[in-house]
């Protein structure tokens, strides 16, 4: 199954931005989520991975809080997750290529949500995957080593919006989730008969129209 392609690089230096890093830990299943740039600092958040449910939650690490879920499914190519109580849909583009697409609130300025790709690209180590916002302009990448067993990868955000607290959670919670999901699919025959079954041309059909209202206000 081919899952990469390539992608766009986030190298504009003039826009804000910020790294989280994701380390994995195996005593507890899960991942602390801190600032790259500060690596003494306390942890920001906190993954569970909830394997035999197939879903990732994700926690405030000052409290333990749930803020957001991320379901992939054995079969469905699609995910779902959910960000502070709103459901958002992770909808495959493509049948056999990494190419996703959410509809984004912390993105939006007129209180609809507009649409949010994501691509990959990927080598023998690494699988980079970036989200483009509704002007294909990369707001996000999360770069994962694929043979780590702690520190997982990072996260990096980029411009105003990606790097505000609504949109690094949003996109925190749909790059892992993406991730998990094309790990599933990676290894996992039951997804071929997945993609073989899925109807992306309703997701495409949904950005279209979540990009000519965006463009019509």
């Amino acid at each position: 199954m081919e899952v990469t392609q390539q992608t766009p690089q986030l190298n504009d230096s003039s826009l804000p931005s910020r790294t989280l890093q994701v380390d994995f830990t195996w005593k507890k299943f899960n991942a602390l989520i801190t600032d790259k740039d500060n690596p003494q600092a306390e942890p920001l958040y906190v993954v569970d991975y909830k394997t035999l449910k197939q879903r990732l939650d994700f926690k405030y690490a000052a409290d333990d809080s749930v803020f957001g879920t991320g379901t992939y499914h054995v079969i469905n190519i699609n995910a779902n997750c959910e960000i502070h109580g709103k459901p958002i849909a992770l909808q495959a583009l493509r049948h056999l290529h990494t190419s996703y697409m959410h509809l984004s609130n912390a993105f939006s300025d007129a209180g609809k949500p507009v649409p949010l790709t994501w691509t990959s690209d990927g080598g023998f180590k690494t699988w980079d995957f970036i989200c483009l916002d509704a002007k294909q302009r990369p707001v996000a990448k999360f770069t994962a080593n694929m043979w780590a067993t702690k520190k997982v990868g990072h996260i990096e955000f980029i411009g105003d919006k990606a790097t505000s607290r609504e949109g690094m959670e949003e996109l925190l919670v749909m790059g892992m989730t993406l991730f998990s999901c094309m790990l599933w699919r990676a290894s996992n025959f039951l997804s071929l008969f997945g993609a073989a079954m899925a109807r992306p041309e309703q997701a495409v059909e949904t950005m279209r129209k979540a990009e000519l209202e965006a463009n019509s206000r």
